[in-house]
């Protein structure tokens, strides 16, 4: 799969994440000259026509209200594509690790960190409930922990 181009512009480049609903490949987007992520949206196959159409209405409604979000906890939505009848959404590239891995490779967190984490995690969560939006699926393999180079050092985020 590497190596092929979705709509004309977002070459894939390798896969970074799998989830119930799909695959997150990192991929450069040749247009514009940058990297993002892109969800394969991976419908079932044994689901009838009405419902992949409804799966699909649901995927472009979904994206199209997370790309009204504008905050620093929430990954920005780019583009949604249409490849192979099925929808790809082109995000924001967060480099990071899932909550899950940080916690397997370095343990239990500190109650400051895992305050901090919960409190950015909550303040991502409020700004897309009051944009009407809701997540549906809060989990560590969710929560990505972003490590961002801003000012004086680095700032660690959850996204």
């Amino acid at each position: 799969m590497t190596g092929r181009v979705i709509a004309g512009r977002y070459s894939l480049v390798v896969p970074i994440g799998r989830g119930a609903m799909g695959v997150v490949l990192r991929a450069r987007d040749q247009l514009l000259d940058r990297d993002v992520a892109i969800k394969e949206v991976v419908l079932s196959g044994a689901i009838g026509e009405d419902e992949r159409r409804n799966a699909y209405q649901r995927t472009l409604r979904e994206a199209r209200t997370a790309a009204r979000l504008s905050h620093r906890g929430v990954v920005t939505v780019y583009h949604v594509a249409e490849e192979d009848g099925r929808p790809w959404i082109v995000m924001e590239l967060v480099p990071s690790r899932s909550l899950d891995q940080v916690l397997a490779t370095e343990g239990p967190m500190t109650s400051l960190r895992a305050g901090r984490v919960g409190q950015q995690l909550l303040a991502g969560l409020g700004g897309a409930h009051a944009a009407g939006v809701l997540h549906r699926d809060v989990k560590p393999s969710n929560v990505l922990i972003a490590t961002d180079r801003s000012g004086a050092g680095w700032d660690e985020r959850a996204v």
